[in-house]
């Protein structure tokens, strides 16, 4: 887990900086940013500001709330491994998306998010299971 709470501390540092270059292209009133005709390029990196540091917190959230043992330690790698490479497809492909416009429309690079959250519904869904298995077998134990 160590090196998902690293890579999600540096993560959130990229895209907390990408919001503050945002808000000082909006404070200075940058045309390439602002202008009307760039709705499509302010709303991607946009996006990609908010996933990005959405993810880092959700690789965080793994390297601080589980564990892994004997039983979960390939499923809980798999996980990492998948919150991981959304965390860089997601925002990435929305700052591509962004930043090379077809006209009215996002560009190419924009392709990289559906991927991209393809592997973070498998992260997720795999920790989820993880998650979901008693830790020490007490479930298995008779009540009463």
């Amino acid at each position: 887990m160590h090196r998902t709470r690293r890579f999600g501390w540096w993560s959130l540092l990229v895209w907390l900086s990408l919001g503050l270059l945002l808000e000082a292209l909006h404070g200075f009133k940058v045309g390439w940013y602002l202008d009307v005709g760039n709705d499509t390029r302010r709303l991607m990196l946009t996006l990609a500001h908010t996933h990005g540091t959405l993810l880092a917190l959700v690789n965080l959230a793994l390297a601080a709330t589980l564990r892994p043992n004997e039983r979960n330690q390939a499923r809980l790698a798999r996980a990492a491994a998948c919150l991981r490479v959304a965390a860089v497809l997601m925002p990435l492909g929305f700052v591509a998306g962004g930043v090379q416009l077809l006209g009215a429309d996002p560009g190419y690079g924009v392709a990289l998010v559906p991927v991209g959250a393809i592997f973070l519904l498998v992260g997720v869904a795999t920790t989820a299971r993880v998650a979901s298995q008693p830790d020490d077998g007490s479930a298995d134990r008779p009540r009463g």
